[in-house]
């Protein structure tokens, strides 16, 4: 059986823009979770996620949603009222399901919106547990298992495990590996609807990347992932990784970013960064063309995603502009979830 991959992407426009361009071959095999991202210069964020979820999010595909780094804050009026409630309204009204996140130590208000959103949608939830290292949460044990299962109301067949790794390094994976193991073993053995593992290696921003040249950098989650996969001998993992941003929020970036492009290849990214000197981001298309005709591009060409199009498009000029960094995250994203999903198909490998 095909391992489920897992993104979890922000919920920004760049990641609704590669989800709704992507192929039946990767929806079939996808269960995306969308984070809601703090954003002080969006009016109303969670209409603006809910708007995007409904113009972008194909048809039928499930999005499970992360209202985790909003304030808990009070946003409707009556019994609940915070940003599970509102968002799980405002989805409902576009007609788009969602499965709701929660964590172990989520305070009442939270699971009880929990369990209203999850009997609306009728998608089950996601419990999202820290298993980051130094970051992470205790595992919660049998008491605490049974207690959020009951305030949920939910079975344990209804939720999808998430065990969040976060950052991980070459020289922190080994360690990683030892102690998620030693947590999967210490969860309560229950018959999940699914149990992912997810963890993210991208760099937390493109500062000291070298300009107009292609930097390697490890895909570090993805054999995080194999490492455990091939000692874990309990519930089939699936595969979850951040896309192509690191797996914790980052503060707002200030100024324009240079053109860049985080290409996904196999294993790696290959990181393209160029200086932004020519009007209108036109370095793009100097970037673009660079890209297609480097050993970076893979033998599908353009028919690999609907980024890899735009990417063409750029490289021969045919489009009038050559986008920005919304566009750029888009194309780059749509390329990496089709990578991961051909690799997973092809040889059983993120």
């Amino acid at each position: 059986m095909l391992v489920v991959y897992v993104p979890v992407l922000k919920g920004k426009a760049g990641e609704f823009y590669a989800l709704s361009h992507t192929t039946p071959a990767v929806r079939q095999h996808i269960r995306p979770v969308m984070e809601l991202v703090p954003d002080d210069q969006v009016r109303d964020l969670m209409e603006t996620f809910c708007d995007r979820a409904m113009n972008y999010v194909p048809n039928h595909m499930v999005l499970t949603v992360d209202c985790g780094a909003l304030p808990r804050g009070r946003v409707l009026d009556g019994d609940v009222g915070g940003p599970v409630a509102r968002v799980s309204e405002s989805l409902g009204f576009r007609d788009r399901p969602m499965c709701p996140v929660f964590r172990p130590y989520d305070g009442p208000d939270v699971l009880s919106e929990v369990a209203h959103a999850a009997a609306d949608h009728g998608q089950g939830a996601c419990l999202r547990v820290s298993v980051a290292g130094n970051a992470a949460e205790a595992v919660p044990d049998e008491r605490q298992v049974r207690a959020l299962l009951t305030s949920v109301r939910l079975e344990p067949e209804e939720i999808a495990l998430l065990l969040d790794a976060g950052p991980v390094t070459g020289s922190s994976r080994n360690a990683l590996t030892a102690h998620v193991l030693e947590a999967l073993k210490a969860l309560p053995g229950r018959p999940w609807r699914s149990v992912c593992l997810a963890s993210g290696a991208f760099p937390v921003n493109l500062t000291g990347f070298p300009r107009s040249t292609a930097t390697r950098v490890v895909r570090e989650d993805a054999r995080l992932w194999l490492d455990i996969a091939e000692r874990w001998s309990g519930t089939p993992l699936d595969y979850g990784d951040f896309g192509v941003t690191h797996p914790r929020i980052p503060p707002r970036s200030r100024g324009t970013p240079h053109p860049n492009m985080r290409y996904t290849t196999g294993s790696d990214w290959q990181v393209f960064v160029y200086p932004k000197v020519k009007a209108g981001n036109d370095d793009f298309f100097d970037l673009s063309a660079d890209l297609v005709s480097s050993p970076y591009w893979p033998a599908t060409g353009a028919a690999t995603s609907w980024g890899d199009e735009r990417i063409e498009e750029c490289a021969v000029r045919r489009r009038d502009k050559a986008g920005g960094a919304t566009q750029w995250r888009a194309w780059a994203t749509s390329h990496h979830l089709a990578v991961v999903i051909s690799r997973l198909a092809g040889d059983g490998v993120p």
